[in-house]
C-alpha cells in the first residue's frame, strides 16, 4: 500500500485511514523512530475533525505497543506541533489533519525531533516496514517496556508566547480592527488570543468547531465570508487560516483577496528592509507567477523555485541559504520563527510591514502586476506517468513556442491532474488551455 502523498498521509477517514491502517502506520513509524530515539517520547496533536478521536487513539495504541511514551495535546495548529516537538524534547511529532480538505478526510503529518517534516528516505523506510507484517509482529514489547500516554492541556501558552515573539516589540496592533476566520479548525483558540494580546480589536468568525464544520464555507480556501465581514465591520484587514493553520489568505480593507504571490513579494521586501533576508534569496514553487520573479529581481532579489509543497520549499531554502519562502496558496515560511508554513506568523509579519510603511492593506500588498494564468483540474482514475503519455512532448513544445509557461502534475492527495498555463496574452492563453484540457481528457480517459 502506498502511504505518503505530497504532504504526509491523507485520505477518507474510515476508508483509507481506518483504525487498522492507522495503528499499523503507528507501529511502522515507531519501529523507524527507534533507530534515532533519544527521549522515548512522541507528541501527538490534531485539528478539530470528529475522526481525529479515532485516529489519535489508534496512533497511541500503535506507538505504545512498540515502547514509546506519547504526549497528547489536543487541537493545535500544525506549526505548533513542529515547535512544541522540539521545545518539549520529543523524538517526533505527529499532527492529525487533512489541512484544507473537507471534514470527512483526515491525515497524518510526521515531524522529526528538530520539528522538520520527515525526509523522503524516512517515508520510504516507514512504507517498507508497513508492508512487512513479520517485522511489525516481532517489534511488540511486553511487561514494563510497554509505553504510556499522558494528556497535557496547557502547552498552548508556549506556542502563544513563541508566536508573539515573532512580532517586533516596537509595534502594536492597538487601533487595528481585524477579522479572523479560523475555518472552525485547529487555531480557533490560539489565533484570536494572540491578536487580542497584541492589542487588536478582533472579530471572530468560524471559531465554533463541532467536528464536521471544519473548512465548510469558511477558511483560506473559501474567504468570501471573510471578505463580506471585513466590509460590514469596516475592518482594517481580514485573515483566513485553513483547518490546521499552516496557511493564510489575507483580505484588504476593501474586501479584496490579496494574491498569494503578492503577499510573498511584499513580505520579502519587508525582510530586506529590516536586513533580515538571508542571501537576498526567496524561494517559491513552480506555481508562482512570473510577475513575482520580475518584481523581486527589480529589487535585487533572486527567486529560487521548488516543487509544489511547503516541505519542498523548505528543502530549497536550506539548500540555497534562504530564510524565507512560500507558496501562492498561502503556505509562507519564515524559518527564523517556524519550521513549516505558519499562518499566524505570516499574519504578524504582514501587520509589521503595514505599520512600518504606514499603509493600508490594499496599498501594502498590491505592488506588482501578475501575468495572466489559467488553471484546470481534471478528475482521473489512473495516474499514468505524464512523460509516458503519447504526444505530450509535442504539446509542451507547442506551449513553449507560444511563449507560455506550463506546469502539469498530479495531485499528491486527490485523483486529479492539475494544469497551469501562464503567458502574457489572455486570449491566446485561453485557447491553449482549451487545447491542453482536451488533450489530457482524451489521453487519460
Amino acid at each position: 500500500m502506498e502511504l505518503f502523498g505530497t504532504d504526509g498521509v491523507r485520505g477518507l477517514a474510515g476508508g483509507k485511514l481506518n483504525a487498522m491502517t492507522v495503528m499499523r502506520f503507528a507501529l511502522s513509524a515507531g519501529i523507524h523512530l527507534q533507530k534515532s530515539s533519544k527521549y522515548n517520547k512522541i507528541l501527538v496533536g490534531k485539528d478539530t475533525r470528529r475522526s481525529g478521536y479515532m485516529i489519535e487513539n489508534a496512533l497511541v495504541s500503535g506507538l505504545t505497543a512498540v515502547g514509546f511514551d506519547v504526549v497528547q495535546i489536543g487541537p493545535m495548529p500544525t506549526p505548533a506541533i513542529a515547535f512544541i516537538t522540539e521545545n518539549m524534547r520529543c523524538d517526533a511529532g505527529i499532527m492529525i489533519t487533512a489541512s484544507h480538505n473537507p471534514f470527512y478526510d483526515n491525515g497524518i503529518k510526521l515531524f522529526n525531533a528538530e520539528g522538520n517534516k520527515i525526509s523522503k528516505e524516512s517515508e520510504q523506510d516507514i512504507e517498507e516496514i508497513f508492508n512487512d507484517m513479520e517485522r511489525i509482529e516481532n517489534a511488540f514489547v511486553t511487561k514494563k517496556e510497554i509505553g504510556r500516554s499522558v494528556r497535557i492541556d496547557d502547552v498552548i501558552g508556549r506556542y502563544i508566547v513563541h508566536i508573539k515573539n515573532s512580532f517586533p516589540k516596537k509595534y502594536s496592533l492597538y487601533g487595528k480592527r481585524v477579522v479572523v476566520d479560523c475555518a472552525n479548525g485547529a487555531a480557533y483558540m490560539v489565533a484570536p488570543t494572540v491578536l487580542r494580546e497584541l492589542g487588536a480589536d478582533v472579530i471572530e468568525i468560524a471559531t465554533s468547531p463541532n467536528g464536521f464544520n471544519i473548512n465548510t464555507n469558511c477558511g483560506a480556501t473559501q474567504p468570501e465570508l471573510l471578505a463580506q465581514k471585513v466590509i460590514e465591520t469596516r475592518a482594517d484587514i481580514g485573515i483566513a487560516l485553513d483547518g490546521d493553520a499552516d496557511r493564510i489568505v489575507i483580505v484588504d480593507e476593501k474586501g479584496q483577496i490579496i494574491d498569494g504571490d503578492k503577499l510573498i513579494g511584499a513580505l520579502a521586501i519587508h525582510l530586506k528592509n529590516e536586513n533580515k533576508l538571508a542571501n537576498d534569496k526567496v524561494v517559491a514553487t513552480v506555481m508562482s507567477n512570473q510577475g513575482l520573479e520580475d518584481y523581486l529581481s527589480s529589487h535585487g532579489l533572486v527567486l529560487e523555485r521548488s516543487d509544489v509543497g511547503d516541505k519542498h520549499v523548505l528543502e530549497v531554502m536550506n539548500r540555497v541559504g534562504s530564510n524565507f519562502g512560500g507558496e501562492q496558496s498561502g503556505h509562507v515560511i519564515f524559518s527564523d520563527y517556524a519550521k513549516t508554513g505558519d499562518g499566524l506568523v505570516s499574519a504578524l509579519q504582514a501587520f509589521a510591514y503595514m505599520i512600518e510603511n504606514n499603509q493600508t492593506a490594499s496599498e501594502a500588498f498590491d505592488i506588482f502586476d501578475l501575468y495572466p494564468q489559467e488553471q484546470a483540474n481534471l478528475n482521473i482514475s489512473h495516474k499514468i506517468p505524464i512523460e509516458e503519455i503519447v504526444g505530450v512532448e509535442e504539446l509542451f513544445t507547442e506551449i513553449e513556442a507560444a511563449g507560455m509557461r506550463h506546469l502539469v502534475r498530479y495531485s499528491g492527495t486527490e485523483n486529479l491532474l492539475r494544469i497551469l498555463l501562464e503567458g502574457k496574452e489572455q486570449h491566446a492563453l485561453h485557447i491553449m488551455m482549451d487545447k491542453t484540457v482536451k488533450f489530457f481528457k482524451k489521453a487519460l480517459s
